[in-house]
């Protein structure tokens, strides 16, 4: 037994749980499961723990608070042991205890639960028409004329809106469209309601509602037909079915979704106190306005009144004399002014007259004449005692490089006779040359008979 035991593969209790969590996990899909509520558990935790039975079988359950959500959450607190509830989730293994149970995700009372599948699939196929879309919606008129309530005259939800419209604003006119809000034939009563206030047209906006209710009692306002009326109703349409927790159709595909009933008369209509208050402050700009508008109406008058008093004839014949005086005066002003340029301009001309006669002239002439006659007199003996200067000068200059003077003070000058050369070096003498002396007085001829000596000689 022992060797057995050694050589089989043998695993621990945990490890066959894990495997069998796995194999239970893996090989089923999630499920949904009907069944009785019994031994439900409610910890601090938020989780909760029951069984799910059947005449002969039942299943352990948990809904962990993670995965509590969803419109039956607001339910739970109301779950009890006897409810026939419908619960989706997988089947697992509690590995610590190897208890078999299933995982809830979702949970809601079985008589809901076809219901509820059946308002998902309308919803999502009319959102996929588009029905839903916020650009299809239609903007409720700030102060409607007249408010149309499609509801049963006998519901709650009626004197709920009857109520605040009241309240807020009551001098809006209400028509009440009556209808069946529950039941086989209510779908149908409140297309006609709704076909009956599109077709007399006395509304500008119109709320389609109830009061609250499970959601068989408000099944009606699930209709398909019924939220395509409402969807292409050109009266802006507030659906206001059940409370805040409920939703419909109609919720989705109504222009505006109100709350409860009497949510819906409030946006509807404004505050009759806000209103006041701003036909108050209103009032008081526009007085305000007015009184700008006269204030500036006055002063315009004012204005006007001066400028009729200005053009009076009175007013006119006074301004034409007080130009013609100054026009008066701008003319004496200007004679004199001529007057004076004038006499200056006959001084000017007698002046340039006196300065222009013949006598004049001819005596400037022989004064001219005399100036002129001194200055020549007096160049003429200026240029005769330069002349005689500078000839002194010359002479001067010239008997001192003359070849005389040189000549004076013992020189000759020697000349070869044949050629007529000056000789100034023995070089080009040679003894029996003839030679001429010329001396300061007179000539003397001569033969060379030696030569001697040199430049430096």
């Amino acid at each position: 037994m022992n060797e057995i035991l050694e050589n089989a593969s043998a695993i621990s209790v945990s490890e066959l749980n894990r495997r069998a969590r796995a194999l239970l996990e893996q090989g089923m899909t999630r499920v949904w499961v009907v069944g009785e509520l019994s031994n439900l558990a409610r910890p601090a935790s938020g989780h909760l723990y029951f069984t799910l039975k059947d005449e002969s079988a039942q299943i352990r359950c948990a809904w962990f608070l993670q995965r509590q959500r969803g419109p039956t959450i607001g339910q739970r607190s109301g779950f009890k042991d006897g409810d026939r509830m419908l619960a989706f989730g997988r089947v697992s293994i509690y590995e610590a205890r190897g208890d078999y149970q299933l995982i809830v995700e979702q949970l809601e009372l079985a008589g809901e639960g076809a219901l509820r599948r059946q308002f998902e699939v309308l919803k999502k196929k009319l959102a996929g028409e588009g029905l839903f879309d916020a650009s299809r919606k239609k903007a409720l008129p700030a102060l409607p004329g007249r408010i149309g309530v499609i509801t049963s005259p006998s519901g709650a939800a009626l004197h709920d809106i009857l109520s605040v419209l009241r309240r807020r604003f009551p001098a809006i006119p209400v028509v009440i469209y009556p209808s069946a809000v529950q039941g086989e034939s209510a779908a149908a009563e409140l297309r006609g309601a709704l076909a009956a206030a599109v077709r007399r047209k006395e509304c500008d906006v119109l709320i389609v509602g109830r009061g609250g209710g499970s959601l068989e009692d408000l099944w009606s306002f699930n209709d398909e037909a019924l939220a395509r009326d409402i969807a292409d109703c050109p009266i802006p349409v507030v659906s206001a079915v059940g409370h805040e927790v409920d939703f419909t159709i109609c919720d989705f595909v109504a222009d505006v979704r109100a709350p409860t009933p009497s949510g819906a008369a409030e946006l509807v209509v404004p505050d009759q106190a806000e209103w006041l208050r701003r036909l108050s402050t209103l009032a008081s700009r526009n007085a305000a306005h007015i009184r700008r508008h006269l204030q500036d109406r006055y002063q315009r008058l004012d204005w006007l009144s001066r400028q009729l008093a200005q053009a009076s004839p009175a007013a006119t014949l006074l301004r034409q004399k007080d130009w013609l005086r100054n026009l008066r005066q701008l003319l004496l002003a200007a004679m004199r002014h001529d007057l004076g340029q004038r006499g200056r301009a006959l001084d000017q001309l007698a002046s340039r007259l006196l300065q222009a006669s013949p006598a004049l002239r001819v005596q400037r002439a022989l004064h001219r004449l005399s100036t002129l006659q001194r200055q020549l007199n007096a160049c003429a003996e200026a240029m005769l005692r330069n002349a005689s200067h500078r000839l002194d000068l010359a002479g001067r200059a010239l008997n001192s490089v003359s070849p005389l003077a040189t000549l004076e003070r013992g020189y000759a000058i020697v000349k070869d006779v044949a050629s007529g050369r000056v000789l100034t070096d023995i070089a080009t003498v040679t003894a029996g040359d003839r030679i001429e002396a010329r001396l300061a007085k007179g000539v003397i001829s001569a033969t060379v008979d030696t030569v001697s000596g040199g430049a430096d000689a």
